[in-house]
């Protein structure tokens, strides 16, 4: 006799479809370089999709996704998830609209990281792509991107994060010398924050070296 899961099965392979579809092209794009980055996307309430430790991101398939509980414990599976598991479950557990959460290396992300590490946000004013991040309708604002301090003690960085949430909204972060974390209400929407916050820092990596 098979135990029941404790979610749906249909919607676990949605889930995972959805992930390995855009975890591709952005592995395409060069932001998950060496089996870096990790994604999830959330299944239920209870229960999220989420890539397993490791692994080439641009060969990703189903069977390179599994599942935890909102505590980052796996479900149902001996297989290890990413080892910053709870830097997205921290997400879902305290906003029950997210749905997905990405997280990439993209040299722009990077780079960025390090050089506002200091000042620990980017600046980001008068852009028109600001108006891709949800709730701004406007060019005419500028937006915070925060820096965290990279810590290998993923309760340190997620208790940051809550610091922060419990300041101002955002939609995504950077961690230093490491890359950007961005969500959203589903897949698009995370990864039309995610694609908006590279160009951004693109941007402003791209004006430093104009103003030398």
């Amino acid at each position: 006799m098979t135990t029941a899961l404790p979610y749906d099965i249909q919607q676990l392979k949605h889930c995972a479809d959805e992930i390995v579809l855009n975890v591709r092209e952005l592995a395409a794009a060069g932001w998950t370089p060496a089996t870096s980055s990790n994604f999830s996307r959330r299944i239920d309430q209870h229960h999220v999709a989420i890539t397993v430790s490791g692994g080439d991101k641009g060969r990703l398939t189903g069977n390179d996704i599994m599942v935890v509980d909102l505590d980052g414990q796996p479900v149902a599976t001996d297989r290890r998830p990413s080892a910053e598991t709870l830097l997205h479950t921290q997400l879902y557990k305290r906003f029950g609209e997210i749905g997905c959460v990405l997280h990439t290396h993209s040299q722009n992300q990077t780079v960025a990281s390090r050089l506002y590490a200091g000042a620990g946000h980017v600046r980001l004013e008068g852009y028109e792509m600001l108006k891709a991040l949800s709730g701004n309708t406007t060019h005419e604002t500028a937006l915070e991107l925060p820096v965290l301090p990279n810590s290998q003690d993923m309760h340190t960085l997620a208790a940051q994060v809550d610091a922060l949430l419990d300041r101002q909204c955002m939609w995504g972060y950077l961690i230093d010398g490491h890359g950007l974390y961005a969500w959203g209400r589903d897949m698009a929407e995370a990864r039309r924050h995610l694609e908006a916050l590279d160009f951004l820092l693109g941007c402003e990596l791209e004006l430093r070296k104009l103003q030398r």
